[in-house]
């Protein structure tokens, strides 16, 4: 029997990376994955399909309304859905075989079935004949994902009634597609949706979009994502999905119960209120993994577990549920395993909605430095008046910097705008380094480039931007 140095459950971008780092380090791993493709969810049926999708469903949208307007004539934009699902499952066998490749090279064994923690040193695989293995080794690392919330009373049927894996499938484009929820996942499938002609009505618990992210951000996508034709009943619940008939009937309540109810039809309802940390039949508290009251694994701050030489990391344990995040999260946890200095740093992970225009958040939000009473100043530049964006007709949105009153530290970057997603890297760059305002401001940047925005942005923080 085989004995190895690790073994890692999950090959989702925290699992795989993991095991990747550790066998660079000189360790002798293995990967238990119980799906037939590597990737997790984020490659599968997550964040890589549905950005094939948004970049698709983009171009179309495109040519059907901006190429005219830039001396682009073309006929009218038809749609091959297939086609388009196709194009979405192409990026996806790329980016599997990738893995696939990664963990070859890497000497790597992989190891298919379903793992179960026994303890300290022992992880059981049950492959898909039924048939179970133990395997031995020194360290154990769980990075087993999440999986969908469910709603209490509403079942997925992944047809009509979906959560993100069924929206990312639809064989035809909804009349009228019905979003719970107005978190990213939500406000980035009704994107995809609504540019290929559905309606899209969402319906939120809270009475804002986008809950975490800073609320000026929020207000302002709300309005760009209402002018793009959605609609949002905030600050409303879904009490019933009734699918006895050949249309959805959606019973909607006010959130706090005051208020009358009212019934909205719908051909598909998206559930898209959140993940909860995937620990179905992995044998955690048989292990003796100790849980908190969300589900979550417990950890010291230093990924490891209740149990001796098991370790947890990304979206089972504490923390945003962000694929790089559990990235980093895998690269700190191999090499503190070989005597390193592994480490997170919790406050420089940026966040992105892939919608159009993007929005991306990186650090504290302006109502989370109210509440701490930091005192702080803040940049503000609008793409209206950055000269690349004007050119090109793409100025919804804005940069927002908040940096610390007394240090000028910058505590937190916050942008709508294209490209945004790529954009906040050179801010997350400087907050590693404990940068200020000051720094970003006169560090030269490229004209003309969108990026201009974010110094303006920071120039802005001391009152002296030139642009506006």
């Amino acid at each position: 029997m085989a004995s190895y140095d690790l073994v890692v459950i999950g090959t989702g971008p925290g699992g795989y990376v993991c095991a990747i780092r550790a066998a660079q380090l000189g360790m002798k791993v293995a990967v238990v994955e119980k799906n037939p493709t590597f990737g997790g969810t984020c490659l599968n049926v997550g964040c890589m399909p549905s950005k094939a999708l948004l970049y698709a469903s983009e171009m179309f949208e495109e040519a059907g309304h901006s190429f005219a307007k830039m001396g682009v004539v073309v006929n009218a934009p038809s749609l091959d859905l297939p086609a388009m699902m196709n194009f979405k499952q192409q990026g996806i066998d790329g980016n599997v075989k990738g893995v696939e490749f990664l963990l070859k090279k890497n000497k790597i064994d992989a190891i298919m079935g379903a793992g179960r923690v026994l303890g300290t040193g022992k992880v059981e695989v049950k492959s898909a004949d039924g048939k179970t293995r133990v395997v031995e080794t020194k360290n154990i690392v769980i990075a087993t994902g999440s999986a969908v919330a469910q709603l209490k009373g509403i079942t997925i049927d992944e047809k009509r009634i979906v959560s993100s894996t069924g929206a990312l499938a639809l064989d035809k484009v909804p009349g009228k597609l019905l979003v719970i929820g107005a978190g990213v996942i939500g406000l980035e499938l009704g994107s995809v949706w609504k540019r290929l002609g559905a309606e899209v009505t969402v319906v939120e618990y809270l009475d804002r979009i986008l809950p975490g992210m800073d609320g000026e951000v929020a207000k302002q996508f709300q309005r760009i994502l209402e002018k793009q034709g959605f609609k949002f009943r905030l600050g409303n619940k879904v009490a019933s999905v009734d699918s006895s008939g050949p249309t959805l009937k959606v019973l909607v309540e006010p959130a706090k119960g005051d208020g009358k109810a009212e019934t909205l039809e719908a051909d598909v309802v998206l559930v898209a209120t959140g993940r909860v940390p995937y620990t179905a039949e992995l044998g955690f508290k048989e292990a003796g993994l100790a849980l908190d009251e969300r589900g979550r694994i417990k950890t010291d701050g230093h990924f490891a577990t209740s149990v001796k030489n098991v370790y947890a990391i990304g979206d089972v344990i504490v923390g945003p549920m962000l694929a790089h995040k559990a990235e980093d999260e895998g690269v700190a946890v191999a090499e503190i395993l070989a005597g390193q200095a592994g480490h997170v740093n919790y406050g420089v992970i940026p966040g992105v909605v892939y919608t159009t225009p993007e929005v991306a958040s990186l650090g504290q939000t302006e109502e989370e430095l109210k509440e701490a009473g930091t005192a702080y100043n803040v940049g503000k530049f609008p793409f209206t008046a950055n000269g690349r964006s004007k050119v090109n007709q793409t100025t919804d949105g804005f940069v927002k910097i908040l940096a610390d009153a007394k240090t000028d530290r910058v505590l937190g970057v916050h942008i709508i705008g294209r490209e945004a997603g790529e954009m906040i890297h050179e801010a997350a760059v400087l907050m590693e380094f404990g940068g200020s305002a000051e720094d970003l401001a006169r560090t030269c940047h490229a004209h003309p480039t969108r990026s201009e925005a974010v110094k303006e942005a920071a120039m802005a923080v001391a009152k002296r931007a030139i642009h506006m």
